[in-house]
């Protein structure tokens, strides 16, 4: 069914958006296989073929790898109270958190947006995570999305249901949530679920969604609230990775050894319609059989046509490290080694592209947890603005070793107090940093000698 149509017959004003457009074309290269380049069609000099072309599938990596770096599982969230943190703590690990906060973060560079949904459900704290198909702005100011639509699909009673979530301000200012059941067929609405109200009165002025989206500029709608994959401009560098591999599986299939038998030494068989034919096995390869006259023509020839495996490995890697480039991370994210494409390991410097886009996308995922958290707080009765902190884990790309090694030489030197050590070191908000103190007093002089 189609939501945006739905949304403007309910009364809601909905903006064509061109980069809704290229969502199923990036979600095809996401996926490994686009069509109209994946498959296409050879002339042998007697009929046309066609043939599939291998892949690599360059563009989920890329994303993978951007997962990786920005929320993995050494990534925290604290807040100023304990209290507050144990819940999130619990909060998080009902959700499966870990896990899907990276999937979600996947999806987004895929994609080019992606959203944290956050709702009471029968005295529970939902999250959902939600992929760009799934969101359709409904208002924003200066790119900040306030009001949204969120769909997603579901099966009730054998049939494909769309639950459609609208959230939107009232006259005071607070945000209301409307729900939707529609049948995905007729497009007509459907009874609620027993316990979901058709709108719920939140009394939160804070939005319960957080819109986040890489951190490059839309150069396809320049106006609008939406993201771009972060591959939306390296399409060509991902055909190329793929043209070389192609290129190169190719050239070990036209590289088997072929054996040459003359007609006179194979085993001659007599068809239905009589037609004598000569036996190999239909599933080797190996062997072509030619007529022969000629005494001298009654020999076994063998060809091998040589692999061009050394050029072959040179053009994937120069196509991989234009990849890299282009998705921002670096010129040799990637190495090729003949059997697969690994990560690159090492430590980079701040001056480096992959650090500084690091830092730059780690903006919008930063705001956009410190808004996920203020959320559940405001679900839990607590409408106080609360002091959120977000630890990031730099150990890829920066040598945390020496860094903490200078840590401890400030702390002997007084330029920084051991309970700032330990907040930084051990993911602690003050309070819990500062109380930890008197205990490790003791040893305070051994630990900065390590």
């Amino acid at each position: 069914m189609n939501i945006r149509e739905y949304l403007g017959n309910n009364g809601y004003n909905t903006i064509s958006d061109e980069t809704e457009s290229y969502i199923l074309e990036w979600q095809d290269w996401y996926q490994g296989y686009v069509k109209g380049f994946h498959q296409y069609t050879v002339f042998n000099g007697l009929e046309t073929i066609s043939f599939d072309r291998y892949s690599l599938a360059m563009a989920k990596r890329v994303c993978e790898d951007w997962a990786n770096l920005l929320m993995n599982e050494k990534t925290a969230v604290t807040t100023s109270k304990e209290a507050l943190n144990k819940q999130l703590e619990a909060i998080f690990e009902h959700n499966n958190f870990d896990i899907r906060a990276n999937q979600l973060i996947e999806l987004i560079f895929a994609f080019g947006t992606g959203a944290f949904v956050e709702y009471m459900d029968n005295g529970q704290i939902i999250i959902d995570y939600v992929r760009a198909d799934m969101i359709h702005p409904l208002a924003w100011d200066n790119g900040d999305i306030t009001e949204c639509a969120f769909a997603s699909s579901r099966q009730v009673g054998g049939l494909e249901v769309t639950y459609l979530q609208i959230h939107r301000k009232n006259a005071r200012g607070l945000y209301e949530i409307e729900n939707h059941y529609i049948n995905a067929d007729t497009g007509k609405d459907m009874e609620l679920p027993e316990g979901l109200l058709p709108i719920v009165e939140t009394g939160i002025s804070i939005p319960l969604f957080q819109i986040m989206t890489p951190n490059i500029v839309n150069n396809i709608d320049l106006d609008s609230p939406m993201g771009i994959s972060v591959f939306a401009n390296a399409i060509d560098q991902l055909e190329g990775v793929d043209l070389a591999y192609d290129s190169y599986c190719n050239e070990f299939e036209l590289g088997k050894t072929k054996i040459i038998v003359p007609l006179s030494m194979a085993t001659i068989q007599l068809t239905a319609d009589g037609v004598k034919k000569p036996v190999f096995n239909k599933n080797d390869t190996r062997f072509y059989a030619i007529p022969g006259g000629r005494e001298s023509d009654n020999k076994i020839t063998h060809i091998s046509v040589p692999i061009r495996a050394d050029e072959h490995n040179a053009g994937i890697q120069k196509m991989l490290d234009l990849l890299s480039f282009k998705c921002g991370l670096g010129n040799s994210r990637f190495q090729f080694d003949g059997a697969g494409v690994k990560t690159a390991t090492e430590i980079i410097s701040e001056q480096s592209e992959l650090f500084q886009n690091l830092k730059k996308h780690k903006i919008i995922l930063e705001y956009a947890l410190r808004g996920l958290v203020k959320g559940i707080s405001a679900l839990l009765g607590n409408q106080s603005d609360i002091e959120v902190t977000v630890s990031f884990d730099d150990s890829i790309i920066e040598d945390k070793a020496t860094e903490r090694t200078q840590d401890r030489q400030d702390v002997a030197m007084g330029v920084m107090s051991l309970w700032e050590y330990r907040a930084k070191w051990y993911a602690e908000d003050e309070e819990t940093a500062k109380r930890m103190i008197p205990e490790q007093a003791d040893i305070l002089p051994d630990n900065l000698q390590m």
